[in-house]
């Protein structure tokens, strides 16, 4: 018998977006996708599909709130969840149709991979993404951020990463490395505490056939530094949120080499001041450098 699912559809405000992507993974729904129309990017609508079976009345009713604290936080009323019954044979077609070919900054060209590139895109660096789980695909202002930072990066070193051992915490779907190493970059260690996150990264990495580049494991910043065969990386990238950043700080020296640049997005803009002063007296400069409202990027020196 075919499995029904639900489909939940949620207004996904820019202040909650993040917090809405890291929470639900945890109350173990992994089938999520962002939406929005070309004239209005953004009004972004969440889109979730979830096995019916798991999801009786009583279950859904507790998510609204479960979540209900994560917009509490922002001085926001939770949206409305609305839910709707979808066939089994409907879902993985619903799934497929919020994802596109996306350009990103200059060179960057993030592609599902089941479809073909378009030629007007043929001369972008290619990063096959495969959605099975939905950890980060380059569409969220974060990673979005981090991928136009690295562009830059490259730009500043003559057009290319060249030679860069990279460290990714908290890889998700590991698309920061892997445009890293489109970028020129030699190696990326990646880690990350869900192990979906380092299914989808170890799989990300082999479509692009980048895995012989790509070393993932599962844990958090210790489990990363020894992962790194040259020690402290060139880069760090780091798209999580601003408490788990500065949660995370204090290893931050086994992470990057004192010559090295960090990438720390996944923040707010108004979080930044704090970060940056955790930062400061831990012996790092952190500069805001970019946003795309609400969210920030901070880029990370080691202090003179």
């Amino acid at each position: 018998m075919a499995q029904a699912w639900w489909r939940l559809e949620m207004a996904a405000p820019p202040e909650l977006e993040e917090s809405l992507l890291w929470k639900l993974p945890q109350l173990g729904i992994h089938r999520v996708a962002l939406q929005h129309r070309p004239e209005a990017p953004a009004d972004r609508q969440l889109v979730a599909w979830l096995p019916a079976t798991d999801w009786p009345v009583a279950e859904r009713d507790s998510l609204a709130q479960a979540l209900a604290p994560l917009a509490e936080t922002f001085g926001l009323p939770l949206p409305d969840l609305r839910w709707q019954e979808q066939a089994d044979e409907d879902w993985s077609l619903s799934w497929k149709q919020h994802w596109q070919p996306d350009p990103v900054g200059q060179r960057l060209l993030i592609l599902p991979a089941w479809l073909d590139c378009p030629a007007e895109h043929s001369e972008r660096l290619l990063i096959r993404m495969d959605p099975g789980s939905a950890f980060g695909t380059g569409s969220h202002p974060t990673t979005r951020l981090c991928l136009e930072a690295l562009e830059q990066l490259a730009a500043d070193r003559g057009g290319a990463l060249a030679g860069l051992q990279v460290a990714d915490l908290g890889c998700g779907s590991g698309v920061l490395g892997l445009a890293a190493l489109r970028l020129g970059a030699s190696a990326v260690a990646a880690a990350d505490t869900d192990s979906l996150a380092v299914t989808a990264t170890t799989a990300n990495a082999a479509l692009n056939g980048l895995d012989n580049q790509v070393n993932v494991a599962l844990g958090s910043a210790e489990v990363l530094a020894d992962l790194l065969p040259r020690g402290p990386a060139d880069l760090l990238l780091c798209n999580i949120l601003a408490p788990v950043i500065e949660a995370l700080s204090p290893a931050f020296d086994q992470l990057l080499a004192a010559s090295g640049v960090g990438l720390l997005s996944g923040l707010l803009v108004d979080q930044a001041p704090r970060l940056q002063q955790v930062l400061g007296d831990q012996g790092w400069r952190a500069d805001l450098v970019a946003q795309m409202e609400p969210w920030g990027l901070l880029v990370l020196h080691k202090s003179r």
